[in-house]
């Protein structure tokens, strides 16, 4: 089991890498479009008027390759002030709770975001904006990524299941 976790370890870090590289890129593409917008460096190109859409695609697929690794670093937004006031073993079975629903609905969105994904893919479905792509291709990554969540839910649930019952003490903002 604990070379499975660190194997799905490595493979969030390459993600998150990819996250980091994907927002240089976007911050590269938008200081490019706002200098040709505004400078008048080659004759007869007025911007990327195709960046603002690539941004807003390129933010919904940095937070979908981040998530998982931002879960299982402990640096997803987390509200433990409860778990720090109560006994540690009922804020051991609140941690226990929160993985298995957690786990309920990263499961749920794999179920429907895959069904999305593939409903979208089998009636062509495109988008039509500055550029033109098919749906399928901004949905995919959805389910893609709440599975990698709910992995890595499971691999919380056995980490607090093999420790102390008490609650995790990453992500804590009281002492």
């Amino acid at each position: 089991m604990r070379r499975v976790e660190t194997a799905y370890g490595r493979l969030l870090e390459v993600m998150a890498l990819a996250a980091c590289a994907l927002i240089f890129g976007m911050t590269l593409m938008i200081c490019a479009d706002v200098l040709l917008r505004n400078v008048a460096l080659i004759p007869g190109v007025d911007g990327l008027p195709w960046s603002n859409e690539l941004s807003e695609t390129t933010l919904y697929l940095v937070t979908m390759l981040a998530a998982p690794w931002l879960l299982r670093e402990g640096r997803h937004i987390r509200v433990d002030i409860v778990l720090r006031a109560i006994p540690a073993r009922a804020g051991w079975v609140c941690e226990w709770l929160c993985d298995a629903i957690a786990l309920a609905c990263c499961m749920c969105m794999v179920i429907y975001g895959t069904q999305a994904a593939w409903d979208s893919y089998s009636q062509g479905s495109i988008t039509i904006k500055t550029l033109v792509l098919p749906e399928w291709w901004t949905l995919a990554p959805l389910p893609v990524a709440f599975l990698l969540l709910a992995v890595e839910a499971v691999f919380r649930m056995h980490r607090l299941w093999s420790g102390e019952r008490a609650p995790r003490e990453d992500a804590v903002s009281s002492s």
